[in-house]
């Protein structure tokens, strides 16, 4: 239908399609007025009816005829033959207002349908178009087209930034609402000058900005990191022109529907133009009712009743920071009674602090300290980060460059070289693993630790456990909160999966309000728990970073991405996407999903019953054309209004 319209642009702009509806309806009063309280020439009138017929036509002839020439005979083919039909039996005034309102219904489709495109859409107007590039001391206005990875720009107060980069020189408050939907201003400050900038995922979000956010007081320099056609915005962009081919389980089966009841509908038509033979009526009377049953048929509110739902369910979802891939996602989301989700960075805010250190074995602390930082300041594990961070700022010590070789063990832990002897950090199956005997003492502190919702890890050495640390994530703020209210939305079954101990997660778990919680999972064990769970369950939303629970949401039914901003794996792998990292839109999006299944079963509802009401009855011959046309196209306007509603939802 787009290239047809764009063909008549010209004419009356954007709405020309709208506009050649009115006309049409215009030229029908008119006409109809003429017929009935005017004695004028009966050609005069006809040819009113006959420009309404021009009007109310050309965007329905030009779609038929492009769907015919694909081998598809469709709804618009039915109203063009209805319309053709009635003018052969004389009705010129019935096939007027079938085209009429056809075209209206049609208009007010593609109205809906570009409003809730044009919503989510508007996302590529968010970036600026160009940049202040910094280069020495001058300043110099260039396309965001021709940035490069590492180039300089200066991001004015009050103005849109215009690249993915990390702040090196400023502190500023940035609206991010464009990208993440937060409603409050976000801090941020520059990245620490004396540190090596990592790649882009792996800052901290304090420290950088996405294309499309807006600055506030004060200027920023910002280095740039990703190119302008692989920024968030871009990403978002990208995904947000596929979703079309993510129809809806609901929208795949109503196409199945149509192609099986579409034949049926000409076959049934077909018949019933020959039952003069049979009743003893003249041809134009059968002629009449056949054309007023493939009126009264024809699944017009039908076909649109799901997409019209599903992309006003989207753009919603996208004002809100909530990137939904698609009417699959969309419906399945709103449909899941269980969701399981990862611990750190999900649940708990994701920055652990160190809570223990201890010795064992006579083994001096300081030199344990000392063994701790080397070896963690070599990982970028967040744990190991944190100790080697905490152990820093604590003791005051200095890289001695003492540690080297370090590799992750796969849920277990690290090994690394100290000094040149080996050394691992890890849980019990490590220390299992490499044969360390674990002292009866050393197991209740471990268990202790563990027992108080602590993440411990052994130090295994010289053939000996020589010590302990224990690090502590704690729950987010709003964890609590976020749960009870998916409980009161009837989530039933709210899982933990963690590869941290068990007990850790059961002290999560208590404090939070999940029901259940499965630790010592490795990603495997995760894609077990994942399959248990659906077998038990049925349909099972996964919520995690996207990156490191990738294979699980895989194999869930609906993969959530809690704070996707930035990260393209998270947007490539998850079915919907937290822009923010707020944990409390997920109840949001689940309602929106129900409100958006709920409105889709009305839509359904509404145009099958029209349906199934006018057939039997213009089979009886108990209506006529006319009633037929409104009836029919009327739920067809009903449909699409009902869908629009979902553009102003909000959560109870």
């Amino acid at each position: 239908m787009a290239d047809n319209h764009n063909q008549a642009q010209a004419i009356f702009g954007k709405n020309t399609e709208l506009y050649f509806s009115f006309l049409s309806g215009l030229f029908l009063a008119i006409g109809f007025s003429l017929d009935t309280w005017t004695n004028l020439e009966p050609y005069i009138h006809l040819i009113c009816y006959i420009i309404s017929y021009g009007f109310g036509g050309y965007f329905i002839t030009q779609e038929a005829i492009r769907k015919i020439g694909k081998g598809l005979f469709e709804i618009d083919s039915l109203m063009i033959v209805a319309a053709i039909g009635a003018a052969y039996i004389g009705s010129w005034a019935e096939g007027s207002l079938l085209l009429f309102l056809f075209s209206l219904g049609h208009a007010l489709e593609h109205y809906a349908m570009n409003k809730a495109e044009k919503s989510i859409k508007a996302l590529g107007n968010l970036s600026a178009k160009t940049a202040l590039l910094k280069n020495g001391n001058s300043l110099k206005e260039i396309p965001i087209e021709d940035l490069e990875i590492g180039n300089i720009i200066v991001v004015q107060p009050h103005t849109k930034i215009a690249a993915d980069g990390v702040i090196i020189k400023g502190i500023s408050s940035i609206n991010q609402a464009p990208i993440t939907g937060e409603s409050m201003p976000v801090d941020k400050s520059q990245f620490p000058k004396d540190q090596e900038i990592p790649k882009f995922s792996d800052i901290d979000k304090s420290h950088i900005v996405f294309s499309g956010t807006i600055n506030g007081d004060s200027a920023l320099e910002v280095r740039v990191l990703k190119l302008t056609k692989d920024s968030t915005v871009s990403r978002l962009i990208s995904l947000v022109n596929d979703v079309e081919t993510q129809k809806s389980p609901t929208q795949r089966r109503t196409k199945k529907f149509e192609k099986i009841y579409v034949p049926i509908v000409i076959l049934l038509v077909t018949v019933l133009c020959f039952a003069f033979l049979v009743i003893d009526e003249p041809f134009e009377t059968s002629l009449y009712r056949a054309i007023t049953v493939l009126v009264a048929a024809s699944p017009c509110a039908l076909a649109i009743s799901t997409p019209s739902a599903v992309l006003s369910g989207i753009a919603r979802a996208a004002q809100r920071g909530v990137l939904i891939k698609g009417g699959r996602a969309l419906e399945d989301l709103g449909s899941v009674t269980t969701i399981a989700f990862d611990k750190t960075g999900t649940l708990t805010e994701g920055k652990p602090s160190l809570k223990h250190v201890v010795a064992f074995n006579d083994f001096d602390k300081k030199e344990l300290l000392q063994l701790l930082y080397e070896v963690e300041r070599l990982s970028n594990h967040p744990l190991a980060k944190a100790i080697a961070k905490a152990i820093k700022e604590q003791e005051q010590l200095e890289a001695a460059n003492l540690a080297s070789n370090i590799s992750a063990i796969q849920g277990k832990g690290i090994e690394a070289l100290y000094k040149n002897e080996p050394v691992y950090i890890g849980n019990t199956r490590l220390m299992t693993d490499q044969k360390f005997t674990i002292p009866e003492a050393v197991e209740t502190q471990f268990n202790q630790q563990l027992e108080a919702g602590e993440t411990v890890m052994l130090v295994g050495y010289q053939n000996q456990i020589i010590g302990l640390v224990s690090v502590m994530d704690v729950p987010r703020k709003t964890a609590a909160n976020t749960l009870l209210r998916l409980k009161k939305i009837g989530i039933k079954n709210m899982i933990m999966l963690t590869g941290d101990h068990e007990s850790v997660g059961k002290a999560i778990a208590k404090q939070i309000g999940l029901t259940e919680s499965r630790g010592n999972l490795l990603p495997e064990d995760k894609v077990d728990a994942m399959r248990l769970l659906i077998e038990r369950d049925g349909k099972v939303a996964m919520v995690g970073d996207g990156v490191n629970d990738a294979p699980a949401m895989a194999l869930s039914t609906v993969s959530i991405a809690m704070g996707a901003a930035g990260s393209d794996v998270a947007l490539e792998t998850a079915d919907v996407a937290l822009m923010s990292d707020k944990l409390e839109m997920l109840p949001f999006a689940i309602g929106l999903s129900r409100a958006s299944k709920r409105i889709i079963n009305q839509n359904i509802f509404i145009s099958l019953g029209v349906v199934a009401i006018l057939v039997p009855v213009t089979i009886l011959g108990l209506t006529n054309i006319g009633l037929a046309v409104l009836f029919h196209e009327g739920s067809t306007v009903v449909v699409v209004i009902n869908a629009l509603r979902l553009l102003a939802y909000k959560e109870d």
